[in-house]
Order: structure tokens, then sequence, then C-alpha cells
């Protein structure tokens, strides 16, 4: 007889192991101070912004190469890293206005 599984209950295992893998790569930077996590955060911030400029421009050098008429590029391929990008973008402008508008809900904070 199998005992099925929980589905939070496996999420929750996941999202703990990514916390103390996070946890563990920051805390041994700076002890754990606020400063090692900032840096973590600017670092997988500024790597997901790589990669979105990568993947545009991986696109764009496609669609230049399928204008061209290389043999090796299908328009296929062209539309699906066009739509990648597209969607990494939105993605990352989503991220950005979420940000901006964290920052001036703490900027509006009266101390």
């Amino acid at each position: 007889m199998t005992v099925p599984v929980n589905p939070l209950t496996s999420a929750l295992a996941q999202m703990q192991s990514m916390a103390a893998q996070a946890a563990g790569g920051t805390a041994a930077a700076d002890g754990g101070s606020g400063a090692a996590s900032a840096g973590g955060f600017a670092a997988a911030l500024k790597s997901s912004l790589d990669k979105i400029s990568g993947d545009q421009q991986k696109a764009v050098g496609e669609s230049q190469a399928f204008e061209l008429g290389a043999g090796n590029v299908s328009l296929n391929d062209v539309m699906v890293d066009m739509q990648k990008a597209n969607v990494g973008f939105q993605f990352g402008l989503q991220v950005r206005n979420k940000l901006v508008a964290a920052y001036t809900d703490i900027m509006q904070i009266q101390v």
C-alpha cells in the first residue's frame, strides 16, 4: 500500500531546504549579518538581469541571422527565443515595479 504524499508537506520541505542552502551560503561569508544577505540579493538580481539581457541579445542575433538567410536558423526557433526574451523582460519589469513600490512604502513610514 502506498502512502499519499501531502503536496503542502513536500512544498514546505523544499522551501526549508532552499532557505537552509541560502542561509548557509550567506551566513558563512559575513557571520550572518545583513550585509551578506544584501550582497546575495544584489548578486541574484544582477545575474537575473544579465540572463534577461543575454536572452534578448540571443533573440536579436537569431532574428538577424534568419533575415540574412542562414540555413541553420528556423523561424520557429526565432519566434520561441523572441517570446522567451519578452517574457523575461516583462518579469524583470514587474520585479522592478515591486521594488519601487516597496521602496516608496518604506520611505513613507514615519519614524
